[in-house]
């Protein structure tokens, strides 16, 4: 049995797919074949096999020429790379680099299998849905985006995640973080943990919301906050000192999980991984949405969330420090509340999304 990923290239494409490798236990045989971006130190025991992907601009851009002249280039490597290995089924997670792959695969009239993980879905999605035996969504809403006919193709399943991730220790964490838990002057009681991210690239408009009230916010809470490697060495060097303000560049798969399992509530953007990832833990969230996401994706994800988790979802353009207190400080104070949020957010993510989305994989391929 051989399986083929492809997809865009950045972590919201690439976890999904190795959350969902480790779900087989016949020991098929899995190949990635995409652009050479955040792939190498995140795709595990995945042979990869590297192509030119142009971008798919929305509007003219002076560089289009040249993301044009890489796709083709892609199409021709990707017409080869089938030729030397054909899979029995292409799995594809969209992006820009699943373009010339799947146009390639289906010169070879091979399955394809298609997973889009936001509530818009993907241009690239959309425009590949034709070729598709199945499409595979992780909202509801997606559904609307697609033709009558390519609907009838479409299972709602939602959007793995690694279950690494699921694992974290309270204790450890504390040791790792060093954390304090001083008494709250707010609360009277030990300072609850908020997690703040910005997504895998930093979020500028968050770290500024977040440092410039810094020391209001940490009357109320202790606080670990991945910046992004952009923003930190000036966000070191500027922000004031405290042991309750843990300041990390970003947070590795081990630190995430800890901080995963210590976080009382988090803030983050609205990438449906991060998304899902909140879900599947039972985290009460704060959602501020990038808004220059492809077609608005990341706001459309999070008011869709919202209907079933309560998270808060805070637009960005309206985004001021007084405000994030304010909600921060609202919700902590209001632990009823916390738990509601938190059974709703579980109640969001099916346990056994990746194991279902490896069974639909499963059935475009021969039989063992």
């Amino acid at each position: 049995m051989r399986i083929l990923f492809t997809g865009g290239g950045t972590g919201g494409h690439i976890f999904p797919i190795t959350a969902i490798k480790e779900t087989f236990n016949n020991n098929p045989e899995f190949q990635y074949l995409g652009p050479d971006d955040f792939i190498k130190e995140n795709l595990k025991d995945i042979k990869t096999r590297f192509i030119l992907a142009g971008k798919l601009y929305r509007f003219f851009n002076p560089l289009i020429l040249i993301e044009i002249t890489k796709t083709i280039v892609g199409f021709f490597q990707s017409l080869f790379y089938l030729f030397i290995w054909i899979p029995d089924v292409v799995f594809s997670k969209g992006g820009y680099g699943a373009f010339p792959v799947l146009f390639a695969a289906r010169l070879y009239r091979i399955p394809i299998i298609i997973h889009d993980s936001d509530a818009v879905p993907g241009r690239v999605t959309k425009k590949t849905a034709k070729f598709a035996k199945k499409i595979i969504l992780s909202f509801e809403n997606a559904k609307k985006y697609f033709k009558p006919k390519q609907q009838e193709k479409i299972i709602v399943i939602g959007n793995p995640i690694r279950q690494e991730l699921l694992n974290g220790n309270k204790e450890e964490g504390r040791k790792m973080f060093n954390i304090v838990s001083t008494p709250s002057t707010t609360f009277g009681i030990n300072k609850p943990i908020t997690l703040i991210l910005g997504g895998s690239q930093g979020a500028q408009k968050i770290n500024e919301t977040v440092t410039v009230n810094l020391p209001k916010l940490l009357e109320i809470t202790e606080i670990i906050h991945a910046c992004g490697e952009n923003n930190f060495k000036e966000l070191e060097k500027d922000t004031i000192k405290s042991p309750e303000y843990h300041l990390y560049p970003f947070l590795n798969t081990e630190q995430q999980k800890h901080a995963y399992t210590l976080a009382d509530l988090i803030v983050n953007r609205a990438g449906a991984g991060g998304i899902f990832e909140i879900a599947a833990l039972g985290k009460p969230s704060i959602l501020i949405p990038l808004p220059n996401a492809a077609q608005d994706h990341q706001k459309e994800n999070a008011y869709e969330y919202k209907k079933i988790s309560d998270a808060i979802v805070l637009e960005q353009e309206n985004l001021t420090p007084n405000m994030l207190i304010e909600q921060i400080s609202n919700l902590l104070s209001n632990p009823q509340k916390m738990s509601e949020m938190s059974q709703k957010a579980k109640s969001f993510y099916n346990p056994q999304t990746a194991e279902l989305i490896r069974d639909e994989i499963l059935k475009f391929t021969p039989k063992q």
